[in-house]
C-alpha cells in the first residue's frame, strides 16, 4: 500500500521551493481562490499562503513570528520532516545520533533533500536525548524561526533559544505531541496552513486506506514496550507511536492504562515482578536489533506476559526502522520500510 495522495502532494510542495532551498519557498501564480497550487496534483506549492505576524502558544510560551521565515532550525523528531513536506528545507536539524550515527541525515530526509537538490542542512549536536542544547550551534545557522513541537524543551531551554529567534514548542508536555499536531503546529508557524491541510490529508487517506484493507484489526488491544534490565518499558496512550495505531482500529489494551505511572508521560517501567498484568492481545516489542528482541523475548521472568507466552508479537528492530514508525513523521509514513512493513507485520501475526 502507498501514500499516494500524500507523496503527490509532498512532491509538490517540494518541487515548489526547490528554488530557496534554505527554508525559503518559491512562489507560483495565485489562483482566483487566493492559494497558488500546483496544476497536476491541486496542492499549495511556493512560499506561505497565511498572513502574518503570526502568534502560537505553547506550553513554554507565546511565540509571535512577525514576516515569513526564511531561515528555518529544527530541534526534536519530526519537525524536520513536517517542514519539508511543507515545502520548506531547514538550514539547521538536530542530528539523530541514535538513528543514523554522527553526521548522517535521516534517510527519508537525505532522499528528500537530494530529490529537490536542496543543500543538507547543518547538524546540531544532540547526545541522543535532546537534554543538552547547542546553542552556539543556533546562533551560527542564523535561523529566523527554530521548530520544536515535539521536543523535551525545558523552560530554560525555551527562553535562551528565544533569544536567538522566535521558538514553537510543544502544546501539553514534552515529547506528547501527536504525529498530525507536529505538522499542523508547524504548518502555522510557517504561515502554509493550507499547505498542511493537504499533506494531513494526505496521511488521513493512507490511513483510512490501511483500516479498510485490515478489518481485522478492528477492537484488538496491543501494548508497545521495549525491554530493560529488571523492567519493561511501556508506550502510553500520550505516546504517538501507540496512538498512530488506533488510527487503524487497534486499541491500546485497558491494562496499560491501569499500570500507567508515567503521570501523563509518553512510557513508564514495569517491574519484571508485575508484568504479569500487562494483558493484551498482542505486543509490539521495540528494540536496538533483532537478536537483542530475540534474546528478550527468551527470557522466562517475560513468559509471565500472556501475548509472549502465546507467541503474540510483532518486533520492531533496528535503529532506522524503529525511528522511521517511533513515531512516524510526515515523511517516513510513505517509507517502504515504516508504518507499511509494520501494517503488515501485524497483520500477518493476526492472521496466525
Amino acid at each position: 500500500m502507498r501514500l499516494r495522495r500524500s507523496l503527490a502532494v509532498t512532491t509538490a510542495l517540494v518541487a515548489g521551493a526547490t528554488l530557496a532551498l534554505a527554508g525559503c519557498g518559491s512562489s507560483t501564480p495565485e489562483t482566483p481562490g487566493g492559494a497558488a497550487t500546483d496544476a497536476a496534483t491541486d496542492a499549495p506549492t511556493g512560499g506561505a499562503t497565511d498572513s502574518f505576524p503570526i502568534t502560537v502558544t505553547s506550553a513554554l510560551g507565546e511565540t509571535t513570528i512577525e514576516e515569513e521565515p526564511v531561515r528555518v532550525a529544527t530541534w526534536g523528531w519530526g519537525s524536520t520532516e513536517a517542514a519539508v513536506a511543507l515545502g520548506v528545507f531547514p538550514v539547521a536539524v538536530a542530528e539523530q545520533r541514535w538513528t543514523v550515527g554522527e553526521g548522517n541525515l535521516l534517510p527519508w530526509v537525505e532522499e528528500a533533500f537530494d530529490a529537490a537538490g536542496a543543500e543538507h542542512p547543518a547538524l546540531l549536536t544532540d547526545d541522543g536525548t535532546g537534554a543538552t542544547v547547542p546553542y552556539e550551534e543556533f546562533v551560527a545557522a542564523e535561523p529566523d524561526l527554530i521548530l520544536a513541537p515535539y521536543s523535551g524543551l525545558t523552560q530554560e531551554q525555551f527562553d535562551l533559544l528565544s533569544e536567538i529567534a522566535p521558538v514553537v514548542a510543544y502544546q501539553d508536555g514534552p515529547w506528547t505531541t501527536t504525529w498530525d499536531d507536529v505538522i499542523t503546529i508547524s504548518a502555522e508557524a510557517l504561515g502554509r496552513t493550507a499547505a498542511g491541510e493537504e499533506v494531513l490529508a494526505g496521511i488521513s487517506d493512507f490511513l483510512a486506506e490501511a483500516r479498510a484493507a485490515h478489518p481485522e484489526f478492528e477492537g484488538k488491544t496491543f501494548a508497545g514496550v521495549w525491554d530493560g534490565d529488571g523492567v519493561m518499558s511501556v508506550y502510553t496512550a500520550a505516546d504517538a507511536r501507540a496512538a498512530i495505531l488506533v488510527e487503524l482500529g487497534l486499541q491500546i489494551a485497558p491494562s496499560v492504562g491501569e499500570l500507567d505511572s508515567s503521570d501523563g508521560g509518553f512510557y513508564f517501567d514495569l517491574s519484571y515482578e508485575k508484568i504479569d498484568a500487562l494483558t493484551a492481545d498482542f505486543l509490539i516489542m521495540y528494540g536496538p536489533s533483532e537478536e537483542e528482541v530475540t534474546a528478550s523475548l527468551a527470557k522466562p521472568e517475560l513468559q509471565a506476559i500472556p501475548a509472549i507466552a502465546a507467541g503474540q508479537v510483532v518486533k520492531v528492530y533496528d535503529p532506522v526502522t524503529v525511528s522511521s514508525v517511533s513515531p512516524p513523521t510526515a515523511l517516513s509514513f510513505q517509507w517502504e520500510g515504516g508504518m507499511p512493513s509494520l501494517i503488515e507485520s501485524i497483520a500477518a501475526l493476526l492472521a496466525e
